[in-house]
């Protein structure tokens, strides 16, 4: 049973595997079959595709040449298209000629600015098309419309300065704005704002064209003016011409003013501060300058506002030069009274140039040239004023005999007194100049060395080189006013001394010239400056003066020296040991006396008779003397001194000679002392 099972399981078993395989074998057959239809249908394919690459390069030979032909047929139908589209441009402003024109004729002012300047701007584009194209046929168009805009530019600079006239005056008063500090009048906005756009167009066309018109500026800039002629517009030609003969005949009565306000009555007084009216001209100018470039600025273009300032400004800074060449002849001519006027200049001149400059970077060249002379008056004023103390007091034909002072010496130190009211720009001056130059360029005399500095060259203005930048004005204005001391009491020395011959009238008539100067830096602004060093300055001149004084009291004193041999062998003098020294206490004048021999005696006589005389000669020359109270103070003190201790000490010794009687010896201590009391 169970192997009939088995084997009937095998049999099974392998009639299932033959189909398995009979399964395969039949898709074997079916792929087969289909790999060969594809097979062929790919060498059909290789087949098409050989024709098709074939046919493809014969449509290429065959459409190659058709495909040029169309690209270049459709370039030309471009290139028509433009042409007749750059016609149609071309004809646009001839057919639009005769509208522009009707605008241009009727003006800006009627037409309206915007309008008008929006149809000259049309124009403008139109001819700039017309030129470029450069078509024979639109050059009578072309001429046409260079003559439409050149009608139509002048309209305009016509329409600015018609604006710019009605706004401005012929002159306006200036006091009224400097003494009120009110600002000077500017255009107003509107007209600025027509203005502004009138200069943007014709400025514009100015700088397009290659600037054709400069050349008829030329002239309107001076050398040294800081401007530059090929700079300016005719807009600003314009401008120039009708708001500069504003400034100038504005600020024409300040100018005169300035010149005469410096005629005195006393042609001998000397000038105060404030007394001309250059400083008021200069305060206009600076009010009417700054206004002038405020309205500039709201008209043109940044490049134009320096030509154009300039040139409005010139009218106005030629007539200043003009003014201050005036003023300068004046200050030449009255050197010694009015130098501080050229002083005075040149701050106000300084500070308008530094106000300007500041507040617009212009005219500094041009200030500085016209204030030139005056500056060089001031500095030569400096040195000339020494030399002329010298002249002065050589040519006085006599002196005071009584060794009062002379006026020069007041005058001379009320000169420096003014001086320091000017201190600021004396103080520019001396920094300028250098320690010591006053002394270039012919001056001479004086014990301050010449340590640095010098006049510039007529013809140049001071370089930086030449200023010693540590410098301090005042301290050399300090060594000036020491020079201008020394070198008068020089002079005065000299004088008095070619003169009088006498020593102590020299001396007084130094020592109140020393008394007066020291007073008029104790009771003025040159305290602080002269001072510290007043000492340096007069101590030598005031022992000079003592000595000179004094010289008298040898020949009274000598007087009062005695050598006298007594009985006991004793030697005269305080130096012998038999007589006691001289101010020696207890000293009894009849013992000493009755030690002398008679001839002794008839010495000491002699010697009290002459001591008198010439005692009393010396106080009745003392009281007769001129003297500054200091002065005969000082001196007195001196005389004392030296004679009271002499005298007391032979007296002491010898005032029994006369046994009181006075006959020989006229005065006791306390009489002599009250005598050398009331020297005081």
């Amino acid at each position: 049973m169970a192997a009939g099972l088995t084997a009937s399981g095998t049999m099974a078993s392998l009639g299932q595997r033959h189909a398995a395989e009979e399964e395969a074998r039949a898709e074997v057959d079916v792929l087969s079959s289909r790999l060969e239809k594809t097979s062929q249908l790919t060498k059909k394919i290789e087949a098409c595709l050989n024709r098709l690459d074939a046919t493809g390069k014969s449509v290429r030979e065959v459409a190659g040449p058709l495909s040029g032909e169309t690209k270049r047929l459709q370039t030309l139908g471009n290139n028509i298209e433009s042409v007749i589209a750059a016609i149609e441009r071309l004809r646009q402003p001839a057919d639009s000629k005769n509208e522009e024109e009707q605008i241009i004729r009727t003006g800006p002012e009627k037409a309206g600015l915007s309008k008008y300047l929006t149809s000259v701007q049309r124009l403008d584009r139109s001819l700039g098309e017309m030129k470029a194209s450069n078509i024979r046929s639109t050059q009578q168009t072309i001429g046409e419309l260079q003559r439409l805009i050149k009608s139509g530019n002048s309209q305009l600079e016509t329409y600015f300065d018609q604006l710019l006239r009605t706004e401005t005056p012929r002159e306006i008063e200036p006091l009224h704005y400097v003494t009120k500090n009110k600002p000077f009048p500017l255009l107003s906005q509107d007209t600025t704002s027509r203005l502004g756009l009138i200069n943007a167009h014709i400025g514009a066309t100015h700088r397009q064209n290659g600037n054709p018109a400069a050349s008829s500026g030329t002239s309107m800039l001076s050398a040294g003016s800081g401007g530059n002629a090929q700079d300016i517009s005719p807009i600003a030609r314009i401008y120039a011409d009708v708001r500069g003969p504003y400034i100038a005949s504005t600020l024409k009565n300040l100018a005169a003013a300035s010149v005469n306000t410096t005629k005195k009555k006393n042609a001998d007084a000397i000038y105060r501060p404030g007394t001309s009216g250059i400083g008021m001209y200069a305060q206009s100018m600076e009010g009417m300058f700054l206004a002038e470039y405020e309205n500039i600025c709201s008209i043109f273009t940044r490049d134009d506002w320096g030509p154009a300032f300039q040139n409005t400004c010139m009218s106005a800074l030629n007539e200043l030069a003009r003014t201050l060449r005036e003023l300068n002849s004046h200050i030449k001519g009255h050197l010694h009274t009015d130098c501080y006027l050229a002083y005075e200049v040149v701050e106000i001149i300084n500070n308008l140039t530094g106000q300007v400059e500041t507040r617009t970077g212009e005219l500094k060249t041009s200030l500085n040239a016209s204030l030139k002379p005056v500056r060089e008056t001031a500095k030569l004023s400096l040195g000339e004023l020494l030399d002329n103390i010298k002249r002065n007091i050589n040519d006085l034909q006599t002196l005071p005999l009584t060794g009062a002072t002379l006026p020069i010496v007041t005058e001379t130190m009320q000169r420096l007194q003014t001086m320091a009211d000017f201190l600021r720009p004396i103080s520019a001056i001396m920094v300028s100049l250098g320690d010591g130059g006053w002394r270039a360029g012919g001056g001479t005399g004086g014990n301050i060395s010449q340590r640095g500095g010098g006049l510039a060259g007529a013809d140049t203005a001071p370089s930086l080189a030449s200023f010693d930048v540590g410098a301090d004005g005042r301290e050399i204005f300090a060594h000036y006013c020491a020079d201008t001391i020394d070198t008068l009491l020089n002079a005065l020395d000299a004088r008095a001394r070619a003169s009088m011959g006498r020593k102590p009238v020299v001396g007084v008539f130094i020592a109140n010239s020393i008394a007066i100067i020291e007073r008029m830096i104790r009771d003025s602004d040159l305290a602080p400056l002269l001072e510290p060093r007043q000492a340096a300055v007069l101590d030598p001149w005031r022992k000079k003066a003592k000595a000179l004084y004094t010289d008298t009291c040898k020949d009274v004193s000598m007087h009062l020296l005695d050598v006298i041999h007594t009985n006991r062998g004793a030697t005269g003098g305080g130096g012998g040991s038999g007589r006691p020294s001289s101010g020696q206490g207890g000293v009894d004048s009849a013992h000493i006396m009755k030690g002398l021999s008679s001839k002794d005696r008839e010495s000491i006589k002699g010697k009290f008779t002459a001591f008198n005389a010439s005692f009393d000669d010396m106080v009745s020359k003392h009281r007769q003397f001129s003297m500054e109270r200091e002065v005969r103070k000082a001196f007195a003190r001196d005389l004392q001194q030296m004679l009271e201790p002499l005298y007391n000490r032979f007296w002491d010794r010898y005032h029994d000679v006369d046994k009181g009687k006075g006959k020989y010896v006229k005065y006791d201590k306390s009489a002599i002392a009250a005598v050398f009391a009331s020297l005081y």
